[in-house]
């Protein structure tokens, strides 16, 4: 069985531990070195600064966060906040991973040898998450996650397929592809309001109107079709993904 190399004697909760310690300074998301004590306005504590930005992008959408719109949001200056952050995109990147630590898996899960159900569960996880912040989804499309969160969310879903018998080309394919499937729902779970449930109806109405003789199927499943909600579409996906990765592993 193929492990991840932590190193002599260290277990995996003990390597995640360090990691964890240092992700930020490796993945490139971490606090503004340039902060250096000048007058003006007081400092604004940076996770302050972070929980305002999410706040603002889960009230009012990713495209109305600016470093203006933000200060004036905390009482204080631009300059403030460029003295913990460079920029915008940067802010954007603490703005993701502080989501990315919302996520919740136990642990232990990660640690045994059912790799099916822990994928499950994190990427349920995940999922949730991304939908209590729908207006964050969008911006993981715009970058890779490199921030110390999603550095470690990722490095123990890898570390899992590979102790279970996954080469390390299936690892990454599988990774991915539960990554990308949990994002495309979570995005769609953001542009989903009332409209969509108006638009559900109409879309029943307009196929059960149809030719029976040239859509016998449709009409047939027509009422299902409409009425599954994305949150049963992306549970009923995501079960046959992780089926389907079974025979990726050599532990089967």
């Amino acid at each position: 069985m193929q492990r991840i190399g932590y190193g002599d004697g260290m277990s995996r909760r003990s390597a995640l531990s360090k990691m964890s310690k240092h992700a930020g300074k490796a993945s490139g998301v971490q606090r503004n070195s340039r902060q250096r004590p000048s007058p003006g306005r007081p400092r604004v504590p940076f996770d302050r600064i972070v929980d305002m930005a999410l706040r603002v992008v889960d009230e009012e959408g990713a495209e109305a966060l600016s470093m203006r719109t933000l200060a004036q949001r905390l009482g204080t200056g631009t300059a403030t906040l460029y003295r913990a952050v460079a920029n915008r995109a940067e802010l954007i990147a603490h703005v993701v991973d502080r989501v990315f630590g919302e996520i919740e898996v136990a642990p232990e899960l990660f640690q045994g040898d059912d790799w099916q159900r822990a994928c499950l569960t994190a990427a349920q996880a995940a999922f949730d998450t991304l939908r209590r912040h729908r207006r964050v989804a969008p911006l993981l499309i715009e970058q890779v996650p490199t921030g110390p969160n999603a550095m470690i969310f990722r490095e123990q879903i890898l570390a899992l397929l590979l102790d279970n018998g996954f080469s390390r080309e299936a690892a990454a394919r599988a990774y991915a592809t539960i990554a990308h499937f949990v994002l495309g729902f979570a995005v769609q779970v953001q542009l989903h309001n009332a409209a969509a449930d108006a638009d559900s109806a109409r879309i029943r109405a307009l196929y059960h109107q149809l030719d029976p003789a040239r859509f016998p199927a449709t009409l047939r499943v027509a009422d299902v079709l409409t009425q599954e909600t994305l949150e049963e579409e992306f549970r009923f996906g995501l079960d046959l993904i992780v089926a389907g990765l079974a025979g990726m592993s050599d532990a089967t």
